[in-house]
């Protein structure tokens, strides 16, 4: 008994070195910014999402660069790699990155089969000694496609038969992804080759074609789990009349929800959308708290009904809106990698209003006496639930 309780001992103790470690490297580690500009095509459908995709896939001539965080073995996992081997084979260069955590469903056969059709795969962030719980931890949760080095896609989108509004357990998909042209793909493609030879022993090749410059704006902001609190913090106190939200996850941690709650003093309108279920346990029971504290203050909660809504996404005033891969929670703001673009176009603002408002008629507003009758099992839970938050 005594030597299992020393093990115990060891590997707890391990574990928390471990983990203050990474937290401390990430913390000095710097994020980075790009400015650029170009042309800006939102997508907020799975069948359009995937249609787009693999439409651009099957024109590529010169060469695919894809990576996403969940890359599921289901049949619409098959079909993008069917349309990915047709191109290797056809002899475009073909990089395929997924994170080993959230894509460590696929089956060997599987990508034996994608290796031998000639795409270059590779997991990111795999599994490391000794920083065995910081390399468990820390996931790539960007979701970057870019084709011919001309056409480039970020947001929230990932591969998979939910992701396509094929799940019962989901049924309608709701995710907000952006597909991009001109100068701004070139941002994408840079980050997918630093993703890339982290992970990677063989560099990829980059195609840099001449890109004219956009019509819009785009500032890349890029985050290794550092510095996306404090971005969404410095939005929240910029805004003077409305502040919209979108997330699958609201566990924001004190920082955020006080500067809402502070914008919400000063008459700032602040709405926000979230799936009525949930796609992980304790996520619903963790964002308790802070939902009776904003509802409490005036804040206007909305659930999302017509299937699962995914989006990421905040819009200050009538100035500028955030779109990405970030969530509101403490995995985006402290752990995983993560790339936003932040958007001033007042044409591309007034279009994302437009969409929050089409989400929000299909939304039920979240009640706050229903949020303190939960049952007394959630009441249980719901503590228990944010002191796990940094790891849901």
């Amino acid at each position: 008994m005594g030597f299992f309780l020393m093990i115990l001992l060891v590997l707890l103790l391990w574990m928390v070195i471990d983990l203050h470690l990474g937290s401390k490297k990430r913390n000095n580690s710097l994020s980075s910014q790009l400015q650029m500009t170009g042309n800006v095509t939102f997508i907020g459908d799975g069948d359009d999402f995937f249609r787009k995709l693999l439409s651009d896939v099957d024109a590529a001539v010169h060469q695919i660069q894809m990576m996403f965080y969940i890359f599921r073995d289901d049949e619409t996992g098959h079909l993008v790699i069917d349309h990915l081997c047709q191109k290797a084979k056809s002899g475009v260069p073909v990089y395929l990155l997924v994170d080993y955590g959230g894509s460590h469903g696929l089956k060997k056969a599987t990508i034996t089969k994608m290796v031998s059709c000639g795409i270059h795969f590779s997991y990111s962030r795999k599994i490391s000694f000794p920083k065995l719980f910081t390399s468990l931890n820390e996931r790539n949760h960007r979701k970057i496609t870019v084709v011919d080095g001309k056409i480039g896609y970020v947001g929230g989108f990932n591969v998979g038969n939910e992701y396509a509004g094929k799940d019962p357990k989901f049924g309608y998909w709701r995710d907000y992804h952006l597909r991009l042209t001109g100068e701004a793909v070139r941002g994408l493609q840079e980050q997918f080759v630093l993703d890339w030879e982290e992970n990677h022993s063989s560099p990829t090749e980059s195609i840099e074609p001449i890109l004219s410059k956009g019509t819009e704006p785009i500032t890349f902001h890029i985050t290794n789990g550092n510095e996306v609190e404090e971005a969404f913090v410095s939005y929240i106190n910029q805004a003077t009349t409305s502040i919209k939200i979108g997330t699958p996850y609201y566990i924001p941690g004190q920082t955020v929800q006080t500067s809402l709650l502070r914008a919400l003093k000063c008459g700032v309108s602040v709405q926000i959308i979230l799936p009525m279920r949930a796609d992980h346990p304790l996520v619903k029971e963790a964002s308790y708290h802070y939902l009776v504290e904003l509802i409490q203050a005036g804040c206007e909660v909305y659930q999302y009904m017509n299937g699962f809504y995914h989006a990421k996404v905040m819009i200050i005033d009538d100035t500028f809106c955030d779109i990405g891969t970030a969530n509101f929670d403490q995995r985006s703001f402290h752990i995983n990698g993560e790339i936003n673009c932040l958007l001033h176009s007042p044409a591309f603002v007034a279009e994302m209003k437009q969409v929050i408002q089409t989400d929000l008629l299909q939304s039920e507003r979240l009640d706050l006496k229903r949020l303190q009758d939960r049952t007394i099992g959630n009441r249980f839970v719901s503590p228990i639930a944010r002191l796990l938050s940094p790891f849901l």
